[in-house]
């Protein structure tokens, strides 16, 4: 009886160490994981643990020292650029090795080896995109740019190290819970994770919805709701501005400028995303108290846990720089050295084209064009899902770009696929991007700026920059194709050549200003310039309220400080709803049943500022969302499950322009009712009542309380695993939104805010991000940066002079040795 025992017991724990010491699926091993000595537990980390303060690495060329401040920020002092490089790998894998590796994942297509069957179709996509296939390419070409192929290979020689020396205890948790291991880094990873950033910033396309509303309603309500240039605007570059330059000869509209005018199409493209975008601004001497620039950036993006961004300040003998960097990519993105500031927003400039694509025959393997057929190019995509079989995808090429999804679409009736391919400015086999924030890192001037901004490519920004030489200027700059009028607003014709792109607008015509006279420069995603450009850079832009507002501030503004322009970035006027309310109001005001409304005459005294505790920021918001459903929606279907024609809205401009102007516009009947005619008072009351409803339902009766803007938006800092809830910061009580200044949404926000004091001896600067430096979540410095943003304050940041300096905010000294 003891021997069955025993055998019985033997078996169980045999069986019990086989079963928690491999994974299942995409469940990992549960025995390490669970493991007290190397498991998540081993994760947690007090905000007393310090860095060691000597470290042997091999691969350095000489001693490197790393001072970290309060906040745990690496200050690296090297006496060479390659150990500055190896340095910045080296720290930044150590905090954020699980995210930089995540980001390339996703832009290679390989989640799915990770997560499992859930991500194969996003997996698809981005190989579809062409992401990895490009920078691949780009990778081979880095021997031809000696000052990259440098430093990125000593980047990753530091990450690498890292790599190398860490233990599977010391691992970031994600990789435990996912059950994988951290892959050996290489310059193709850097440039994948910039093609991420490409992705994040310039993809997503409305051509096909044009499209459908072109086959639909034709030119002339195209023109009348959908125009090239919007009613009220602040472009980038102020109105009547000369542009110091020939034009060289723009491409003449062809005939027909749009093929398919006839054809509905139902493409699986993401559209773009409004949400995505920022604000930066310089103000002159003449505007500052101190005689000399500030400047002022936020950036808005996805907030995510752990941080999109991560502080450094970077110092060898050709260098000392300071600010936020890409974990993953060298050098620091967005900050300031001893004599200038820079920063970027996203310029939304259309540089994403779709060709309708006319095959031979079913096999796909040759494409009408120019009068003769050509011969497409194949690739077979192996796609590893983790616990599943490979799945593999079969991608087909023109000259455009690859063919991307045909959801919906009916092959003719000989059984010929129809098409779209992509032209993309992000698959251009150009290797220049990371030149540019080498140069800024280093540049003493507004000469090193505009050289710095040569080699720039995509994803387009704006590039803000001010110098203690009182210069202050802002570029919308990328490389843009040259495009005849309205090129790429509808899906174009693959077989015509007049369609393809026609070459690049030069880099030196970009739009620019220096040290305008209003003496500021700002963006805020929105039209790069006036009409009297001579080149065609897209037709949709972010609406100019951000814009308008931040150039009314800057406008007024005297003596100028760094505390005025962080207030600024908090601003949460909603200049949309002065525009639009009072219109609402002249309506409504006259009809008892809506004007004595308890919920109306809320919104009716609200201050029109999205301030987090104001309930009419929360009635008015979700009113014009249903206002312009109840408008255009019968019209202008966003997703046609039925006859899968999805269209899209005329933009608020047009709306509201139009309720202003044109109250007895027929668009303003709803043609899905038969019996009657709507007119603007019948949207108005149907759209607040959709909006009581909606409210009352989900919140309860009307009081400060849970009716609070904050309540409401209920903005979250995701984990970048979005159902790792747990490592999220969730409920945030803030305010903002998409069109304010303070432009904070259930989601997205300002990612990282900056203000640099420039000064003829050594600069001011403050900053903070929505998270910490660590990516560990046991770590004090996960989100311990949160609050502070939630308040809309900043932290003063510590830019060092030599290593040997003193501060009380110096928490710790590392000497790295090789």
């Amino acid at each position: 009886m003891k021997i069955i025992k025993f055998l019985v017991s033997t078996i169980l724990a045999v069986g019990l160490t086989y079963t928690l010491n491999r994974p299942w699926g995409s469940i990992p091993a549960l025995g390490r994981f669970f493991s007290p000595f190397e498991g998540f537990l081993s994760n947690g980390e007090s905000k007393t643990s310090l860095p060691p303060s000597d470290l042997k690495i091999e691969g350095l060329k000489d001693e490197v020292t790393v001072v970290f401040d309060d906040n745990r920020i690496p200050h690296v002092f090297a006496n060479n650029d390659e150990d500055l490089y190896f340095a910045q790998g080296y720290l930044v894998a150590k905090d954020r090795l699980w995210q930089m590796e995540f980001y390339t994942m996703a832009a290679a297509g390989r989640l799915s080896e990770i997560v499992g069957a859930r991500a194969v179709e996003l997996d698809r996509h981005s190989r579809r995109l062409g992401m990895s296939a490009t920078a691949k390419e780009i990778a081979k070409q880095l021997n031809s740019n000696p000052i990259a192929k440098s430093v990125l290979e000593a980047y990753s020689a530091g990450v690498n190290a890292y790599i190398k020396q860490v233990a599977y205890k010391d691992l970031p948790v994600e990789y435990k819970i996912l059950g994988y291991q951290p892959e050996e880094w290489s310059p193709y990873k850097t440039i994948l994770m910039l093609q991420n950033m490409r992705n994040t910033l310039n993809s997503g396309s409305s051509d096909y919805r044009m499209s459908n509303v072109m086959a639909k309603y034709g030119e002339d309500v195209v023109k009348e709701l959908f125009p090239d240039y919007p009613v009220i605007e602040s472009p980038i570059i102020p109105e009547g501005t000369k542009w110091e330059f020939t034009p060289v000869p723009v491409p003449s509209v062809p005939s027909p400028a749009v093929e398919n005018a006839g054809v509905a199409f139902n493409l699986a493209i993401p559209e773009p995303r409004p949400e995505i975008g920022s604000n930066n601004w310089a103000v002159h001497g003449d505007k500052s108290a101190t005689g000399l620039p500030i400047l002022a950036n936020d950036p808005h993006l996805q907030l995510t846990l752990p941080s999109i961004w991560y502080q450094i300040q970077l110092t060898s003998p050709n260098v000392n720089v300071y600010g936020a960097c890409l974990p993953g990519t060298p050098g620091v993105t967005i900050g300031f050295n001893k004599d200038v500031a820079w920063g970027v927003t996203n310029t939304h400039t259309d540089i994403m084209d779709f060709y309708q694509i006319k095959f031979k025959d079913k096999s796909m393997k040759e494409y009408w064009y120019n009068g003769a057929w050509k011969p497409t190019t194949m690739r077979i995509e192996e796609i590893s899902v983790k616990g599943m079989p490979t799945v593999k995808d079969t991608i087909f090429s023109t000259h455009h770009g690859p063919i991307l999804y045909n959801e919906g679409q009916n092959p003719t009736d000989k059984g010929i696929p129809t098409a779209h391919a992509m032209r993309w400015i992000a698959n251009e086999l150009i290797a220049t991007d990371l030149m540019t924030f080498y140069y800024l890192n280093r540049a003493k001037n507004y000469t090193d700026y505009r050289k710095a901004l040569t080699y720039y490519v995509a994803p387009a920004q704006n590039f803000i920059f001010a110098s203690n030489e009182n210069d202050i200027a802002i570029t919308p700059n990328g490389k843009f194709p040259l495009k005849w009028k309205g090129q790429g607003k509808f899906v174009l014709d693959g077989t015509n050549p007049a369609h393809d792109w026609q070459g690049w607008i030069p880099t030196e015509h970009n739009p620019t200003v220096k040290n305008p006279a209003r003496k500021f420069v700002s963006s805020a995603n929105q039209f790069p310039t006036d009409q009297t450009y001579p080149y065609y850079l897209g037709w949709r832009y972010a609406s100019h309220e951000r814009a308008s507002q931040i150039n009314r501030r800057l406008s007024a503004m005297e003596k100028a400080t760094v505390d005025s322009l962080r207030s600024v970035q908090n601003d949460n006027t909603n200049l949309e709803a002065k525009r639009i309310l009072p219109e609402i109001f002249k309506v409504l005001d006259t009809d008892p049943a809506v004007s004595k409304d308890a919920i109306y005459q809320t919104v009716r005294k609200w201050n029109m500022k999205n301030d987090a505790d104001e309930v009419g920021a929360t009635i008015y918001e979700e009113w014009v969302v249903a206002l312009r459903r109840a408008i255009w929606e019968d019209d202008f279907k966003l997703e046609d499950k039925e006859n899968k024609v999805p269209m899209l809205y005329p933009t608020n401009d047009v709306t509201w322009n139009m309720i202003k102007t044109k109250p007895n516009a027929l668009w303003f009947d709803d043609v899905t009712t038969k019996d009657k005619q709507e007119t603007l008072a019948d949207m108005l009351k149907k759209s607040f009542k959709a909006t009581s409803d909606s409210l009352t339902k989900n919140y309860g009766p009307m009081n400060a309380k849970t009716w609070a803007w904050a309540v409401v938006k209920s903005t979250d800092i995701n984990h970048l695993v979005p159902f790792f809830k747990s490592f999220s910061r969730l409920d945030l009580h803030v305010g903002g939104g998409g069109k304010i200044v303070n432009a904070i949404t259930r989601s997205t926000g300002p990612s990282w805010r900056m203000v640099v004091q420039l000064d003829k001896g050594w600069p001011k600067a403050y900053g903070v991000y929505p998270g910490g430096q660590s990516g560990n979540i046991g770590s004090p410095f996960y989100d311990n940066m949160v609050d502070t943003w939630a308040k809309g304050e900043l932290n003063e940041l510590l830019f060092m002079k030599s290593k040997d300096e003193k501060n009380p905010r110096i928490s710790a000294t590392m000497k790295i040795k090789p």
